[in-house]
Parts: structure tokens; sequence; C-alpha cells
């Protein structure tokens, strides 16, 4: 063996700065493009912006009606009170000592925003140096505030507290709560039957019940700004045709600045030389994002004229890579195009994945895309008796008969979970 200095020319890809950002702006949506492009324009002094009338990824809330400016009601949202407000509100009407009526508040302010004590009994004992009946006094005098079911410390305890409130005369219920309640929740309803010993009909009855019952019964006071979902593609009908329009187009205007070019120094001159090269590298990138995308829907547009027509049972297949060959890119890049966005169509608003789906085998020659599959498994499921529901067996020859589509009954379990649709012998009802 040898030491020595051997020269080799090889190739490889390399992920430059440039590229990258390329690809992430492909991947964003329009609300994130919005805000990327005023972080480069924060770090980037040659970057000038038009203001938009898009903020946030959200058209702005206010409406001007007869000069004056309207605010929109769901910001008064954020005035509404707590639920830890409204119960330290009705405590103060308790006539209780100052050590209970000290810890019932500690208690409150230690209930979660599902209306649950998550507290340690024995950590509180030590922490606060109180008894375990002192605790068990306070937990019962929060427990009777509103809403019904507040103060609990599991789920079975929520709803117990729920039953006993309403006086129902349903005392399996209670006990179900108590002492079964994971075995109702998988509708084991004739190992319950028989362990009780009552009918199937009678436990139903039981679980209807319960079912009307509310788990997080301090939901109600959250307060949660609203979120929305823009779209960021429109496609629209005029005169018998459908029509692309980029939603981005809302974007600020951007222009390189004038302002630097009496900076005369060769460090400063080096600077914006880097910055300029960055200005024109994302307004490029920008411009490749909307052709990639335009491309790409030009093709959707051309294969599902029936879906724009008629709605999502008329979806045809269509993939990733059939729509690479046509619109003559990789199929990578269709993925990350169709990343994180979505389409108003005249059916409503899709997110872009969902539309292109694989093909599946049927009597037409187009074949069937298992999101019009899809529909109709969640339409037999809606429409099914639930004394005997369709098991996945029926459901693939349901579609066969029906559909002409053949597949298997693994699919169809497949599809299921994804519609979020439980099993036969879970959707089955005994009255």
């Amino acid at each position: 063996m040898e030491l020595g200095l051997i020269q080799k020319q090889t190739t490889k890809l390399v992920m430059t700065t440039q590229l990258h950002q390329a690809i992430s702006i492909l991947q964003y949506s329009t609300a994130e493009l919005m805000e990327y492009v005023k972080e480069q324009a924060l770090e980037n002094p040659l970057i000038e912006l038009q203001t938009s009338s898009w903020e946030g990824g959200v058209r702005s809330s206010k409406r001007v009606y007869d000069g004056e400016t309207k605010k929109d009601p769901l910001e008064y949202a954020e005035s509404r009170k707590t639920l830890q407000d409204e119960l330290h509100e009705q405590a103060r009407c308790l006539k209780l000592t100052p050590r209970i009526e000290s810890l019932v508040h500690y208690l409150i302010d230690n209930v979660d925003d599902a209306g649950y004590l998550r507290l340690n009994e024995f950590e509180m004992m030590s922490l606060l140096h109180v008894q375990k009946d002192e605790i068990d006094e306070a937990v019962r005098h929060v427990q009777l505030l509103d809403p019904i079911g507040i103060g609990a410390r599991s789920l079975s305890e929520c709803l117990y507290l729920q039953l006993n409130e309403s006086n129902s005369l349903n005392e399996l219920a209670r006990v179900l709560v108590q002492e079964n309640l994971k075995a109702l929740a998988e509708k084991k309803f004739r190992d319950l039957a028989k362990e009780y010993s009552v009918s199937t009909v009678e436990i139903q009855r039981a679980a209807d019940l319960i079912a009307t019952l509310d788990p997080r019964p301090g939901s109600k006071w959250a307060v949660e700004r609203p979120s929305y979902v823009v779209p960021d593609v429109m496609i629209v009908e005029k005169n018998g045709t459908f029509t692309i329009t980029l939603l981005d187009d809302e974007l600020p205007a951007m222009k390189v600045s004038n302002d630097y070019k009496s900076f005369k120094t060769i460090e400063a001159a080096e600077y914006l030389k880097d910055k300029y090269q960055q200005v024109n590298w994302l307004l490029k990138s920008i411009e490749q994002r909307k052709q990639t995308l335009r491309s790409i829907m030009k093709v959707f547009i051309m294969h599902q004229q029936r879906f724009l027509k008629y709605g999502v049972a008329d979806l045809a297949p269509l993939t990733l890579k059939e729509v690479a060959l046509e619109a003559n890119v990789h199929e990578s890049t269709v993925s990350r195009a169709i990343k994180s966005k979505y389409v108003q169509t005249p059916h409503g608003l899709f997110a872009l994945k969902d539309l292109f789906t694989s093909r599946l085998s049927s009597d037409s020659l187009e074949g069937t895309s298992s999101s019009s599959v899809k529909l109709f498994i969640k339409e037999l499921v809606e429409n099914e008796s639930k004394l005997k529901p369709l098991s996945d067996q029926k459901i693939v020859e349901a579609l066969h008969i029906q559909k002409g589509v053949e597949v298997s009954r693994r699919t169809i379990a497949k599809y299921r979970d994804e519609l979020n649709i439980v099993s036969s012998s879970k959707r089955k009802r005994f009255v």
C-alpha cells in the first residue's frame, strides 16, 4: 500500500442557496409567500413593496360604509369573558369559609380549556398544606358551578356529573360511564348486555343518552381567532370555457429601490451587488412559480371538464406523473407546486392534492378516480340501514354492481379510515 495525491474529476448535484429558495417558493401557499416576501423586504434594503389589500393571507376585515370604517364583528370575541372569569364570579356568590373559598378559587385557576381539573391531590396537599377532605369539599363546590360537568377529573366523572344533574331515570347510563366507558365507546353492546343482564336495546338507549352529553363543557368559553383558508387558484366559467386566475396577483408589487445609487465605496458596492442579485433571483423564482402552477392547472382543466361542470362524482383519475408529462416538468415539481394550496372551483373549495387521484380498474375506458369511489362509499354509508350496516365486502360488491369498479376489501377499509368512517360492527345500532 502506498500513500499519494491523486486527482479525480467527478460530478455531483449541489443544492445552492438560490435553488433552495426557488424550491421553497414553489411550495409556499399564497399566504406563506406573502409572509416570505415581507421578510425578504426587511432583510434587503433594495426591495420596495407596494401595499396590498391582503394582510397575513386574508383580505382586510375592515369595510367602509358611508365614509365610516366598520370592524369585523369577529374581533369582539377577544373581549369575551374567559371560563375562569365566569367561574370566579359564580364562586363569589357561594357561602364558604375563607379557607375553602381560597382553595376553590385556586382550583378554578387550574381548570383547563376543556373544563377539567388536572391536578395531583398529593402535590396540592404538600404545596398548600391542606387536607384531602378539604380538597374534596373544594372540588365539590367547583363541580356545582355552571356549565354542568365543570371541574371533573376525568371524562367518566364529567359525564356522570351531567347525568346526575339531568335527573335522568336511566341508572344504567350512570353505571356504564363509571364502570365501562371504554367498552361503550368501542360499541361492545352485546358484551355489556350480557354483563349487566339487560337487552342490547337498553344498552343502545343508554349509549344514545350519553352521546347527548358534553365531554368538553368548558370549550364553549374558549376564545380563538377564526382561521381562514385562502384559495391560491380560482377556476371560473366564462361563456362555457373554464379559465384560471392565480390569486397571488394580490401579492404586493416589488421594485428595486433607487435610493442607494449614491454609495460609491467598494464595500457598499459589493454589498449592494449581492442584494441586487438576491432581488432578481426572488423575482425570477416567483415568476417561475406562477408559470409552473398555471401549466399544471391548464392540464387539470383539460382533463377535468366533467368535474368542473357536474361535481366531485365526475372527477376523472389524474396522477401527478400524467400531469408532469403533459406540463413538461418533473413529477416532484408537480408535487411541490400543489402542496398546501387550495383551488376555488364552481363546486367549492378543494385542496389541490385531493384533486389528483389514482386510477382504479373500471368497466369504462377512462377508469375511475379514487376520490369518486370515496364519495360513493360515503353516500352508501349515509343511506345504509343502521340496524344492518354494510360490511366492507358488501361495499365491494355494490361498487362492482353499480359502478363497474373492481377494488379489494382492503382498499375499502383504507378509504373508510381516510373518511373517518368506523367499521360496520361499530356503526350498528340495535334500536
